[in-house]
């Protein structure tokens, strides 16, 4: 009897039957049977039920806090450091550093696992994972186009963080304020955030006026037949020279206006100047200070800027003339 007695006591620990001291549950034998660790010695030495699946649980969840915590204290500061020697800008470490940190989270969970004891269940998670992959694919395909645009965006650069970009035939535009792996998020210039998926930012044409560093502005003054050519030329291009955002090289220019240079009501000069390290509130700010000293000289040398007239004096004897008619 003696003989036979401590195997079927193993057997019954094995089991999960509860033991005269109330310990031992099914439970752990569901969770792959997590081997006894020292948080689960030490609840069993305090009575505690389900011993092995709370000791085991406990130590999962401490061993992946602390290993996530000492990688983003360490590693992804070493990341960060690594990436700054190799030159990139904020634009290209962003999305590393998110790739690092999930990086970071993959290897805690599993170290994790296998601190608890849970090698067989990480195990089965791995075969359920690559099981589920071809599900997830064709459930996510738009947030799997969105994913692979990224990647064009970080390997190509049409933009960065902080550029001004229009999209949409210039319906939409703003400065990007981030570019994930998703999404780029767009500040407009009413202060409202686009969040737009990064799909669309690749199959459209996208306008970045900031590419090149510098900015060619166009603005047309309208002058009266009347007027004298030369001397408005000569106004528009000694404002352009004067003001202190404007380029000397390129140089101011001033042409005849392609569209519609002798206008019904106005003859049309169209100034180009250049701007350098260009933004919005510098393109607005410029050209705004810019005409309106165009505006102040034309008036101190007579020069008139005509607003449209029409001529209805035509269209009144005709309607008068359908009236006597009637």
């Amino acid at each position: 009897m003696s003989l036979i007695e401590p195997h079927l006591s193993e057997r019954v620990l094995q089991a999960g039957t509860p033991t005269p001291d109330g310990n031992g549950t099914n439970v752990s034998d569901v969770i792959s049977n997590p081997e006894l660790g020292p948080v689960g010695a030490f609840l069993h030495s305090l009575n505690v039920p389900y011993y092995k699946v709370v000791g085991a649980l406990i130590t999962f969840i401490a061993a992946a806090f602390i290993l996530y915590s000492l990688g983003r204290i360490f590693a992804i500061p070493f990341v960060n450091r690594l990436l700054d020697r190799r030159g990139l800008d904020n634009h290209e470490k962003r999305p590393l550093l998110r790739l690092g940190k999930l990086l970071v989270a993959f290897i805690s969970i599993g170290i994790a696992f296998r601190v608890a004891g849970y090698q067989g269940l990480l195990t089965s998670l791995a075969a359920i994972g690559a099981a589920a992959t071809l599900a997830i694919g064709f459930a996510l395909q738009n947030t799997l186009s969105n994913f692979v645009a990224g990647v064009f965006i970080y390997t190509d650069r049409p933009f960065r963080i902080g550029d001004w970009i229009e999209w949409e035939h210039g319906a939409y535009a703003g400065v990007v304020e981030d570019i994930s792996f998703r999404v780029t998020r767009v500040c407009t210039f009413d202060n409202e955030v686009l969040t737009v998926p990064n799909s669309v930012l690749t199959s459209d044409v996208i306008k970045n006026p900031v590419k090149k560093g510098e900015l060619r502005l166009q603005f047309t003054f309208g002058i009266g037949y009347d007027d004298d050519i030369e001397r408005a030329t000569e106004i528009i291009v000694e404002e352009a020279q004067k003001h202190p955002d404007i380029l000397d090289d390129p140089a101011p220019t001033v042409r005849m206006s392609t569209d519609g240079a002798l206008a019904d009501s106005y003859v049309g000069l169209t100034s180009r100047f250049w701007i350098a390290d260009p933004n919005r509130a510098d393109f607005l700010k410029t050209r705004g200070e810019y005409v309106t000293s165009v505006k102040q000289r034309f008036d101190e040398a007579g020069i008139d800027i005509p607003y449209p007239q029409a001529d209805l004096s035509g269209a009144f004897k005709i309607n008068r003339t359908s009236q006597l008619n009637e």
